[in-house]
């Protein structure tokens, strides 16, 4: 009988030990899971760069796309997709505002729609110059709060010649970064 006491006195020893460890593992691997979930989605939550903020002042006139083409902005190109993944959207271009070889943080070259079901939302800009124009006056490329334009040579899909741009996901949060052409959340499905 004493046998079998201290037995069942053992056995309830090690099951309450496998259930404070397992309970203790489940907690730590909850929390780790909850630390790698803030760590992936810092910068969702971060402040945004400056440009960005100033982007978003600047033209949150412009969510309403009628407001975009009263104002000069006319959409060309149709809905840009990416080469294998991600898209633009459709450029709304002020064509003055390209032709005239200067860049305004205020005053954007192209407003960008993604095409949906319920109508065009606006989910960033592009800032645009003609390189020879802007090299003819500025010793460097153009950049803006810090960022450095990309140069796209010619040929290139849209036919112009060699040009500065800048795009600017100030609508549309961009898992590669708010400066980067290609969005993954974006798409031309709706067009």
């Amino acid at each position: 009988m004493e046998m079998r006491i201290k037995n069942h006195l053992q056995f309830g020893a090690t099951r309450a030990r496998r259930v404070l460890i397992g309970g203790t593992l489940a907690a730590l691997a909850t929390t780790l899971a909850w630390a790698q979930e803030q760590h992936e989605h810092a910068h969702e939550n971060a402040a945004p760069a400056r440009l960005v903020q100033v982007v978003r002042s600047a033209t949150r006139q412009f969510a309403d796309v009628n407001t975009a083409t009263y104002a000069g902005y006319t959409p060309l190109f149709g809905c840009v997709s990416g080469p294998d993944h991600g898209a633009m959207g459709v450029h709304y271009i002020n064509t003055a505002l390209v032709g005239d070889g200067e860049i305004d943080s205020q005053t954007p070259e192209a407003i960008i729609y993604e095409p949906t079901n319920d109508g065009m939302r606006m989910v960033g800009v592009e800032y645009i110059v003609d390189s020879a124009t802007w090299l003819a006056n500025h010793p460097a490329p153009p950049m803006l709060e810090g960022q450095a334009f990309q140069l796209v040579g010619s040929p290139n899909r849209y036919g112009l010649r060699p040009f500065f741009e800048l795009h600017v996901w100030a609508w549309r949060q961009n898992p590669n970064g708010a400066f980067v052409d290609w969005n993954n959340r974006v798409s031309c499905e709706h067009q």
